[in-house]
């Protein structure tokens, strides 16, 4: 008797966490439809320095691919950006738009971060470790806790408020093998209306008991959450193994299968980020030509394939990786943190391999892109290549957003794109305000924010319209 009622009680409980979730959802998707009717017809004049991209600045001149427009104003209409021009006249011709000027700052579609592990958030900035050490010591002990759809939740709404209050708009981000810390992230963002691309963490091996799951078991749930999340809204779902040595040969195989079925989500995973961690892939895959190719073999790689870091590559990889049309991310400050590497940004542009660009939070040491690019240029420096501001902003934003297959929606400031729009404060503290005084173009104003500017530089933050960020106001709006 005393089991039959602790099953029953068990069962009743899961009916119930169920119910429970569904509310959730249910009410998560009402308030985004409620929040996108609210703002439907909205309108707003957005007054500074506008910045877009014409083509790529690694590819082109600069006169050929970025366009800075001083006393500019773009027209938000709802959502979306509805045109850029003269403040006078969009003022004139939209009477009834809620007017921000932002006189003194320079207007930026909002940064992406193209890999992240929101789980991670706790841990960022731990001592002492590389790679391996990083992940037993660290991060597999606090992935353990996101089973707690509580705890999962509580983290994603901390770390949406950093990216926001740090001036990124979208994310793409790993989360843990419980499909709880997926639901999370997706719950979160989709509250805010932000673009988000996640996936659960697929491991079944070479990981702590409580984190495997199994082949058939990351198939199942992987496929539930690309069912529930996918395409919802401006959500998207990404096929997430977490790299090949934590997973075996019939999962990246059953993984493969998952993704010829959906073939339009992402595949996001790691590579070739430390040397030792090449000879362990070796180890576990004595057949593989490289580190790709165990990837490859298991149908895990596409022109929708987006792979973290790919330092170490090998030339058959490079020309792999060019022939697919898949995306690699460059995480600099992660890179430098855990001690993985030098990314050679000049080589793979000229390969014309998509790049973004990316925190890696926690590995790396800040949810900041402005110190992602300030990092990205100095180990450009260590090996010779000196990159242009236009360069390191592209890769923060329309490199990310191409590396993510989102460059129709994300990344730039056009009419009919997401108005995922950051205000740049260029004299955000004494030591810049100093060096832009002697400066004598607009690129020299703007350089040294990328270097040595952090939160204080985000003025206001919006997100498909709403204002979910003011420097003024000192706090995430949206939260």
């Amino acid at each position: 008797m005393y089991l039959h009622n602790r099953k029953f009680i068990a069962k009743t409980m899961q009916i119930a966490l169920f119910l429970l979730k569904s509310i959730d959802l249910t009410i998560a998707f009402i308030g985004a439809v409620l929040l996108n009717n609210n703002t439907a017809d909205n309108k707003k004049v957005l007054i500074g320095t506008v910045l877009s991209f014409m083509e790529n600045p690694f590819h082109y001149e600069l006169s050929d691919s970025v366009n800075i427009a001083e006393n500019s104003a773009i027209l938000v209409v709802g959502s979306k950006i509805s045109k850029i021009g003269s403040p006078d006249e969009l003022i004139a011709n939209n009477p009834d738009a809620e007017v921000h000027d932002f006189h003194e700052k320079l207007l930026l579609p909002g940064f992406i971060d193209a890999h992240a592990h929101y789980p991670q958030t706790p841990i960022i900035a731990s001592w002492g470790k590389r790679l391996i050490d990083w992940l037993n010591t660290y991060t597999f002990p606090e992935e353990q806790k996101y089973g707690n759809i509580e705890y999962a939740a509580k983290i994603a709404e901390i770390y949406l408020d950093f990216l926001i209050s740090n001036g990124t708009t979208s994310v793409s981000t790993f989360c843990t093998t419980h499909p709880e810390s997926a639901d999370a992230i997706f719950l979160a963002a989709q509250k805010r209306n932000m673009c988000l691309v996640a996936g659960k963490n697929a491991m079944d091996r070479n990981a702590p008991e409580a984190l495997l799951d199994t082949p058939q078991i990351a198939y199942d749930q992987s496929k539930n959450l690309i069912q529930r999340w996918h395409l919802n809204g401006r959500l998207r779902y990404a096929i997430t193994p977490r790299f090949s040595p934590t997973s075996s040969p019939e999962q990246l195989s059953m993984l493969g299968e998952l993704w010829t079925e959906y073939p339009d989500c992402l595949m996001q995973t790691h590579l070739s980020e430390q040397i030792d961690e090449l000879e362990w892939v070796q180890s576990l895959f004595p057949s593989a030509r490289d580190y790709l190719d165990t990837y490859e073999q298991s149908g895990l790689l596409g022109k929708n394939a987006v792979f973290g870091h790919a330092i170490h590559l090998k030339k058959r990889e490079v020309d792999r990786l060019k022939d697919i049309g898949a995306g690699v991310v460059h995480c600099p400050t992660s890179n430098t943190f855990i001690g993985s590497g030098l990314f050679d940004m000049e080589h793979l542009q000229k390969q014309k391999i998509t790049i973004g660009l990316a925190t890696d939070t926690g590995g790396g040491s800040s949810f900041s892109m402005l110190r992602s690019m300030a990092s990205c240029y100095e180990i450009a420096q260590l090996r010779k290549n000196t990159l242009h501001p236009a360069q390191l902003l592209w890769l923060a934003t329309m490199g990310s957003a191409k590396s993510l297959h989102l460059d129709q929606e994300i990344g730039n400031l056009k009419p009919g794109y997401h108005a995922d729009i950051i205000a740049l404060d260029l004299h955000s503290t004494s030591i810049i305000a100093q060096r832009v005084r002697s400066v004598d173009n607009i690129w020299g104003a703007i350089f040294p924010t990328l270097m040595m500017g952090d939160d204080r530089a985000i003025t206001a933050t919006f997100v498909a319209g709403n204002l979910v960020y003011s420097n003024e106001a000192q706090n995430v709006l949206s939260s």
